[in-house]
């Protein structure tokens, strides 16, 4: 089936200045996510699952348990999701996810990197009509058909399944996270999950010419190393 997404390992960086900000998003998102639904992992199955990503990504404890902390004070800043669509070069779409206490700093800051890369902001709704909003779910295993038949079971909606290097990958609606992942849990045992998320994934794919793939590059260098900025997603081909 060939399902192209982006595991937000692949941003980890090498540096310690990127893993700074990496360490940094995690704490801002466990927050935030600790503080809508409490800070207890068994009863906030959204935060258990970020705790866990966390840990897989090797992010030190001490940064885990200084934002749990924080979100139990109840007070601290007040961040809200705000996303951002765009066109990138060579007919490539874009969508930024911000966690932001001061929407309109990071509107601008988000704008300010599509304009220096001659690349164009667009409207709510612009391009992500052209990704699905899906669960993702990727966990060691060949039989796709348990896999499935598991899935259909615990009458979850699955959008896509594919085995590959021995590793299956489910998608399905992003509302049906927690369910579809209890399903698997139930069918397979304590099973560990290489991806775990909720992603926005392309319909289709375009492939850059080396120009535009340089400005691509540049441009989701710049999202990047914003604060704000949680996740980038496009459809450009590897």
């Amino acid at each position: 089936m060939g399902r192209a997404y982006q595991n937000r390992k692949e941003s980890i960086a090498k540096t310690s200045d990127a893993k700074a900000r990496v360490y940094s998003r995690y704490a801002r998102e466990i927050y935030v996510t600790g503080k809508a639904g409490g800070t207890d992992p068994d009863a906030n199955l959204a935060l258990r699952s970020l705790l866990e990503r966390a840990r897989k990504d090797q992010v030190p404890a001490h940064v885990i348990e200084k934002a749990i902390d924080k979100a139990k004070g109840g007070g601290g800043e007040d961040f809200a999701v705000a996303r951002y669509e765009g066109f990138g070069p060579g007919g490539s779409m874009v969508i930024v996810e911000c966690l932001t206490d001061n929407p309109n700093r990071t509107f601008g800051d988000v704008r300010h990197c599509f304009t220096k890369t001659k690349c164009k902001l667009g409207t709510p709704g612009s391009v992500s009509h052209l990704f699905d909003h899906s669960a993702i779910l990727v966990f060691p295993g060949d039989d796709e058909d348990a896999a499935l038949e598991a899935l259909m079971e615990a009458d979850v909606d699955v959008t896509d399944i594919e085995s590959e290097g021995g590793n299956i990958s489910a998608f399905v609606p992003h509302t049906e996270h927690f369910k579809a992942r209890q399903a698997l849990l139930d069918a397979f045992g304590e099973i560990e999950f290489e991806v775990d998320e909720v992603q926005f994934v392309p319909q289709t794919s375009v492939t850059l010419e080396e120009d535009d793939a340089q400005v691509m590059e540049r441009l989701l260098d710049m999202l990047n190393y914003l604060d704000d900025v949680q996740n980038v997603y496009h459809n450009a081909a590897d």
